[in-house]
């Protein structure tokens, strides 16, 4: 038997999966719960209202620490991509080390793309968000 809202087509290694608009509803209040940071509390800023899922991604909302803005967060149908704009290199290696996707945006100034594609990669960006604070001055 299977418990509500299981997925049966997992296995019991594999990370539960949701989709993009589940995960942006997740990563928000993981977000909107952390504990502060040495740049103080992260939030959930510049919300678009009813932003809908594509294939290229539509920004649903940035995450700030204090008054500055670290990172945009992108809605597609099966993930979201969070853009780093604060310390791209420092959230490339924290989001390698965390087990997340990462790729580099090839724009002046250059940024970090990662990638949350399951619930259970949520926290694992929110550790991202820690590290990157921490570089900050």
């Amino acid at each position: 038997m299977v418990a509500d809202g299981a997925d049966e087509s997992r296995g019991p290694d594999e990370p539960e999966r949701a989709d993009g608009e589940e995960l942006a509803r997740r990563f928000a209040d993981a977000v909107a719960t952390a504990g502060p940071t040495a740049g103080g509390e992260l939030s959930v800023v510049d919300e678009r209202a009813d932003p809908e899922p594509t294939v290229d991604g539509t920004v649903a909302y940035a995450v700030a620490a204090g008054s500055r803005t670290l990172a945009a967060v992108s809605l597609h149908p099966d993930r979201l991509r969070v853009e780093f704009r604060a310390a791209p290199d420092e959230a490339a290696a924290a989001a390698t080390d965390a087990g997340l996707r990462v790729r580099p945006k090839a724009t002046r100034p250059p940024r970090t793309l990662a990638f949350v594609e399951s619930t259970d990669e949520v926290e694992r960006a929110l550790d991202v968000f820690d590290a990157v604070v921490a570089t900050l001055d």
